[in-house]
């Protein structure tokens, strides 16, 4: 009896010891797991931070330059965006562009918005166009971005009057071509803002149109500055 008693006192201690480490692993594995939280949040606090610039740009503008994105429209179903200093001006989603020459102004020096507009160039009064480009006050940024057809109407007026006003290209816009440009009023070289793409059936992206353009950069609040400075 004294022999099964001290076997069955061994077999209840060590039922406890076994109980104990049991327990304490338990424990201990359950402190490990509520302090991941706490240790994903230090490996998080030491990453990287995301750079964000304005309006998507690959890499933010320096001080004193204005941030810009224009985008053409997608043949005639997608109609272009423009985004100057992360504030979307016109785009499908505002419902505010039309067939043609889509247009927004701003001011050079504040960078406020002063008004955007679009010129239907396929049938529409061209001389809406030339009235709206003469009025154009001094100092001002002009954004454009074609959407189906910018160039139907298109007369010497009209292209010696964006010609002014720094483009490159004003004397080539014809049918359905795809323009992306960037200039001023006061500008008296040629802007270095500016993409453009011949309507070609052999090169075409979207049957009778080419493809949309994407133009980004910083533009500097002094136009006089605007000779050295090339587009992103």
């Amino acid at each position: 009896m004294r022999v099964s008693g001290v076997l069955h006192l061994l077999a209840f201690i060590f039922a406890l010891v076994a109980t104990w480490i049991f327990i304490s692993s338990y424990i201990s594995f359950n402190m490990k797991t509520l302090r991941l939280p706490r240790w994903l949040a230090d490996l998080d606090s030491q990453a990287i931070p995301v750079v964000r610039t304005k309006c998507g740009l690959s890499k933010p503008c320096p001080d004193n330059f204005f941030a810009f994105k224009i985008s053409s429209g997608a043949a005639n179903v997608v109609g272009p965006t423009m985004c100057f200093e992360n504030l979307v001006i016109m785009s499908p989603v505002k419902n505010n562009v039309g067939r043609g020459l889509n247009i927004a102004l701003v001011n050079g020096t504040t960078g406020i918005v002063l008004t955007q507009k679009c010129f239907d160039m396929y049938s529409g009064d061209v001389k809406l166009l030339v009235k709206f480009l003469k009025d154009i006050p001094e100092g001002t940024l002009v954004l454009m971005a074609s959407y189906d057809d910018p160039g139907t109407k298109m007369n010497d007026e009209t292209r010696k009057l964006l010609s002014s006003l720094g483009s490159s290209y004003a004397n080539q816009l014809g049918f359905r071509d795809s323009w992306v440009f960037l200039g001023a009023k006061d500008l008296k070289d040629k802007s270095p803002f500016e993409q453009f793409l011949k309507n070609n059936p052999d090169s075409n992206k979207y049957e009778g149109w080419p493809e949309l353009l994407e133009l980004e950069g910083c533009v500097p609040q002094k136009r006089k500055a605007w000779p050295s400075v090339a587009a992103q």
